[in-house]
Parts: structure tokens; C-alpha cells; sequence
């Protein structure tokens, strides 16, 4: 990806190096958890459109069986919005790896103002909160076991950068734009948060049964892998692609997928678990959104996925 020496995003929070309260850790079930990925647990419902963005009327979930069990379990219990203050942020040039994020993250935030704007709606920038190890956010408290997550109470995506490490070292996904695609995945939810998807099936929650939830979980999963495609859709068209850019984001997709992810550490999978979908399904979403750049095209609640 052709990202060096682009403008980042000033919405970059620097929480490295800073201890977390530790109250109110997240997982299991409950309201206002995060959606995360690849060990994310969400659902999804039904909808109508505004404009040019699909505005469905589903529901959000944090629930679900943990394909790898790198959370503990229990409720989770929604912290306070986090007192502590940010590091500055290191200039421009000084950390490879922060101006990475910066520049995926401005690029989301161009293509989704313009897809708003056309629809007659602004977009409410996320913000993305860098921490390491442990960090609080109004979804509770997560470590970086968690992986990259969005929190909808307080609409802001936070990742622990080791994590790139392992998704290239445990799940075999490398390369630069298989990193892109997990900050796009990860906005994905924050256009669901905004366009009602995740406040409705917060809703609808209390009535699904687990298998139910789950079937949800993979549809709002597979819609966020959707826009993620879109997202590349629009790289593509600012001339910031590669020669292997598509094949490390669709491999990352693959590697991902619930089955793959259960046969690797447990050497079976169970389909009644699954809350994220296959490496299939994650690889036509995110194919769908890539090759037609059109949000119509990223309806993965109605019929089949």
C-alpha cells in the first residue's frame, strides 16, 4: 500500500504506556460491549436506506463462543469513560507505525464523509485510541488479548499494535493492507454504529436465542468485512494499491474466518458457534465490497450469506 508521506488522521489517540482501572472487564455477555476482530462477537437484524448508505434495522450483540479462548469469560460491566489523558502523539516520521494508522484512518475518513455527504448526512469521525496492554474504554476494560475492538458508547476504535505481529505470526496473515483491513473492518462497525445496525440489535438482544445471536453476529461481521471492501474499492481509485495488496487482505479474510480459526486451535469446527462467519463468507463479503465499491451491495441481511 502506498501510504508513506500521506496525510494521517488527527484522530489518533496515544494511550501507550498508560495502566488502565482495570474495572468492568469486557467479554461474555452483555449491553455495549465491543465489536472486535478477528475475536470479535456481534448479530445483526433488518432495515430500510437513506440515501447511499444501507440503513438496516438490525441488532447488536456481544456474545458468542470465543473461537481461540483468549478472553475470560463473565459479564461484562460498562466502565465510566476513561480520566486519563493521552501521550502526545509522535510527529510526523518519528513512529512507523502510528503513521500507518494515521494514513488508513484519514483514508476511511475521506471515503465515508464523501459517502455520507452524498447521502445528506455528516459523518461523525471516530477516534482511534492506541494502547498497550491494558486499556478502559466505556465498553469496559480490555487487554491486548481482546484484539483491535470498536466500542459504540463511546465510538472509538482501539487497537494494541502487537497485535499486527500477530496476525502475522498466529494467524499467517501478513503484509501491510491485511493490517489496513483490520482498522477498515473495525470502522465498518462504527458505519453500522451510525446508521442504526448496532443500536437495534442491542435491542432485539434479550429476545435471540445463542444460535440466533450468533446467526446475527455473523451477519453484522460479514457487512463490516463488506465495507472494509469498499474501503479498498477506494484505495484503489486514490492510486494507493499494490501489486499483492487485494490477495494479503483476502488471505487475512480467510485466515480469520470462525472455521479455520476453530480448526487451527482445536483441530474441529462447530458451525452452531460460529459469530464471525467462514473464511468463505469472509472472503465473497469482502470480495463484494472491493468489486463493486457500492454500499447497496454490502445487504448481508436478506437471505442467504
Amino acid at each position: 500500500m502506498k501510504w508513506r508521506g500521506r496525510e494521517r488522521s488527527s484522530n489518533i489517540e496515544d494511550r501507550r504506556g498508560q495502566r488502565s482501572t482495570g474495572f468492568g472487564r469486557m467479554g461474555g455477555l452483555g449491553r455495549g460491549g465491543g465489536i472486535r476482530i478477528p475475536m470479535g462477537r456481534s448479530g445483526g437484524g433488518i432495515g430500510g436506506v437513506v440515501g447511499l448508505i444501507v440503513i438496516l434495522g438490525v441488532v447488536w450483540l456481544v456474545t458468542g463462543t470465543n473461537p481461540i479462548d483468549v478472553l475470560t469469560g463473565g459479564q461484562m460491566a460498562p466502565t465510566s469513560p476513561s480520566t486519563s489523558t493521552s501521550t502526545q502523539l509522535p510527529s510526523q516520521g518519528q513512529d512507523e507505525m502510528v503513521d500507518f494508522v494515521g494514513v488508513v484512518i484519514k483514508e476511511t475518513e475521506d471515503l465515508w464523509n464523501d459517502v455520507f455527504s452524498q447521502a445528506g448526512a455528516d459523518y461523525p469521525e471516530p477516534t482511534v485510541v492506541l494502547f498497550s496492554d491494558q486499556v478502559d474504554s466505556a465498553c469496559g476494560v480490555a487487554d491486548a488479548r481482546t484484539g483491535p475492538f470498536y466500542c459504540p458508547l463511546d465510538q472509538q476504535v482501539y487497537i494494541d499494535l502487537t497485535f499486527y505481529q500477530q496476525l502475522r505470526d498466529q494467524f499467517g496473515a501478513p503484509g501491510d493492507f491485511a493490517q489496513a483491513y483490520v482498522l477498515a473492518h473495525e470502522v465498518g462497525h462504527h458505519v453500522q454504529n451510525l446508521t442504526g445496525v448496532l443500536p437495534e440489535f442491542n435491542e432485539a438482544r434479550p429476545t435471540l436465542s445463542q444460535e440466533e445471536a450468533n446467526q446475527w453476529s455473523i451477519r453484522v461481521e460479514l457487512q463490516a468485512d463488506c465495507y472494509a471492501g469498499i474501503w479498498a474499492n477506494y484505495a484503489g481509485q486514490e492510486n494507493l494499491l499494490e501489486q499483492g495488496d487485494i490477495e494479503e487482505a483476502i488471505n487475512a479474510a480467510i485466515q480469520i474466518g470462525d472455521d479455520t480459526l476453530q480448526r487451527r486451535t482445536q483441530g474441529f469446527a462447530v458451525p452452531k458457534t460460529f459469530n464471525h462467519g467462514t473464511s468463505e463468507q469472509r472472503r465473497a463479503w469482502f470480495e463484494r465490497g472491493y468489486s463493486s465499491g457500492d454500499i447497496n451491495a454490502c445487504d448481508t441481511f436478506s437471505g442467504d450469506v
